[in-house]
């Protein structure tokens, strides 16, 4: 089976007598079909049988909670850097490393995560990190998601066509009668076709209708913006008239202390929006190195347990990261006793005649890497 792009697979193998004989046999194995690394485990605490079977079950669950938030954050961080998303790899760091680094040349953080502490312990400790920066991130996502969104309402206003979009900066004081107790001037939007049939129609659409008052303001698409005049009883009167010629009146009050707190809003929006960006780039960089560490490190400790469960006591395991060579096919047998690759463990002859499901000659666990949505 073709290994993905980004695809690691993290495997261990039963020790031998001598170190490094597990390493160089495991080199062997592979041949040219991968690029592999040792994966250093430092000595954990292996506490009982019942635990390490406990912990089978909670930390592939985490593990699977961990790369599922860590991929949430990776494509929001995407998303908040709209058209600066190409550069998107370069903030994906862990301290000063890159993924395949921090992978290949893994270093258990003892810092975070004392050596002293059971198994049980780390992991929750990992578990509440983990917890803790999702929660950190739908807080922040919802905060600045709403700044954009309102930003965006107010721009797509500005855009469309002259049946829809904010007419605040198209139009200007001299297009209105201002200040009038009796008239007002109205927004008329007219079919370019009809535009002939407007200018003829529109004063003898209403007795009350100025004569003349009508201009031309603007032209957009398949439509053009004129302004009227008349008296405001007859209001709604002359809107019914206007639809039944198929004239759109848009509902437009000139005011311009409103005109100018519309675009004040807007410039504070954007204010707002750059100022809070940076900091969340920051957030997102910082804590995306802190959720990939914690999921390689739940990767660790997987690897340990289901070591220990496979291999028992005491402790001898060889772990190692495998880069599958592009289109190779590796699904092959460690120990050497296959006669060729196989696409599923249950697909080995060896392990049938073992009783299927009972023993895999190693311990496997696949790292997608890839953490990039590519279809966007």
């Amino acid at each position: 089976m073709a290994a993905s792009l980004g695809e690691m697979w993290l495997v261990s193998v039963p020790g031998e007598s001598k170190s490094g004989d597990a390493w160089e046999k495991l080199n062997r194995g592979t041949g040219t079909l991968s690029q592999n690394s040792r994966f250093t485990i430092p000595d954990l605490k292996v506490g009982t049988l019942d635990q390490l079977v406990g912990l089978s079950d909670d930390l592939g669950k985490l593990d699977t909670t961990a790369e599922a938030i860590t991929r949430k954050l990776v494509q929001y961080f995407g998303e908040v850097l709209e058209d600066d998303r190409d550069k998107l790899p370069e903030h994906l760091v862990i301290g000063n490393k890159d993924i395949r680094s921090y992978v290949t040349k893994f270093q258990w953080e003892s810092a975070k995560y004392p050596l002293k502490q059971s198994l049980k312990v780390l992991s929750e400790i990992i578990g509440k990190q983990v917890t803790q920066i999702d929660n950190d991130l739908k807080t922040k996502s919802i905060g600045y998601n709403n700044l954009k969104n309102t930003l965006n309402a107010i721009d797509r206003k500005a855009q469309g066509s002259l049946i829809t979009k904010d007419l605040a900066d198209i139009v200007k004081a001299e297009d209105f009668v201002l200040n009038s107790e009796y008239l007002q001037t109205l927004l008329v939007v007219v079919p370019k076709v009809n535009a002939k049939e407007w200018e003829q129609k529109y004063s003898a659409m209403h007795q009350m209708v100025v004569p003349g008052s009508s201009k031309l303001i603007t032209e957009e698409g398949e439509h053009a913006l004129y302004s009227v005049t008349l008296f405001k009883k007859i209001i709604d009167e002359f809107k019914n008239s206007a639809r039944e010629n198929r004239f759109i009146v848009r509902d437009f009050v000139y005011d311009e202390e409103s005109l100018k707190a519309g675009k004040n809003e807007r410039d504070k929006l954007v204010a707002e929006k750059q100022r809070q960006y940076a900091p969340l780039i920051r957030w997102l960089k910082i804590n995306f190195g802190e959720i990939f560490a914690a999921y390689i490190h739940i990767k660790a400790l997987r690897i340990f347990v289901e070591s220990v469960l496979r291999y028992g006591l005491p402790v001898n395991f060889q772990a190692a990261i495998l880069e599958p060579t592009k289109g190779s096919q590796l699904y092959v047998h460690l120990d050497g006793s296959a006669a060729g690759p196989v696409d599923n463990f249950e697909d080995s002859p060896a392990l049938m005649s073992l009783g299927m499901g009972e023993y895999y000659p190693y311990v496997f666990f696949k790292l997608n890497v890839d953490l990039i949505d590519h279809k966007r």
